[in-house]
């Protein structure tokens, strides 16, 4: 702001005003304002780079050290990755809606794509692909083609890790939780993950009931 006053006041683009224009800017008012834009966007990409490596880098931590703390038991960890991912969701969709001054979704087709479209989109900075849906419009696939979670990361070469352990699994429970507070029950789970050897990293999403105004139940 404080440029653009000053370039208003210089001499030189006083002369550079069109006759009979008044107060119009000219066109190298537009393009610094472009410019500056494109500032603004490059920063914002690059914050989001360092937030999505921050976030990689402490889930991994957070995973590596259930590992450790229950003996590699990874059904287990994978419960509580989902339980954690759970109790996110509930205060997430908080945060959410704020952002996003949205309403009730009309159906289920439309909350697929709220959440792809804009919930991960603004906190991962990924747009999973939705399809494989079934007939009934209850059920639907989310394909990551871009897992910010697993980025750099290698499973346990202990022969169980890629048949047992779900990495990603704290993102089944921050969907449970976020959309059992906007009233919709669903199941969540992963079906495939590169970092088992998979082609794709999938996870299946399926809604169970419609909720009434109720308390949530305490999965702490």
């Amino acid at each position: 702001m404080v440029e653009m006053f000053r370039r208003e006041s210089s001499p030189a683009n006083k002369t550079n005003r069109r006759a009979g224009s008044g107060s119009e800017p000219v066109a190298s008012d537009y393009s610094s304002f472009e410019t500056t834009q494109k500032i603004r966007s490059e920063a914002k990409t690059r914050v989001d780079k360092v937030n999505a490596e921050l976030v990689t880098l402490t889930y991994g931590t957070v995973v590596a050290q259930l590992c450790k703390d229950y003996d590699g038991d990874y059904l287990e960890v994978n419960k509580q990755l989902d339980r954690m991912g759970y109790n996110i969701g509930m205060r997430l969709i908080e945060d959410f809606l704020a952002k996003t001054n949205t309403g009730r979704c009309a159906n289920f087709r439309e909350t697929a794509e709220m959440i792809s479209k804009v919930g991960f989109k603004i906190f991962l900075n990924v747009t999973p692909i939705i399809t494989n849906w079934t007939s009934d419009s209850k059920q639907f696939s989310l394909i990551f083609e871009d897992n910010p979670l697993a980025d750099f990361v290698e499973l346990p070469d202990d022969g169980r890790a890629q048949d047992e352990l779900w990495y990603s699994s704290i993102l089944c429970g921050v969907l449970r939780g976020a959309l059992e507070m906007v009233q919709m029950q669903v199941e969540t789970h992963f079906i495939s993950d590169v970092l088992r050897g998979n082609d794709t990293t999938e996870m299946r999403i399926s809604l169970i009931r419609y909720l009434d105004d109720e308390m949530p139940p305490d999965d702490e």
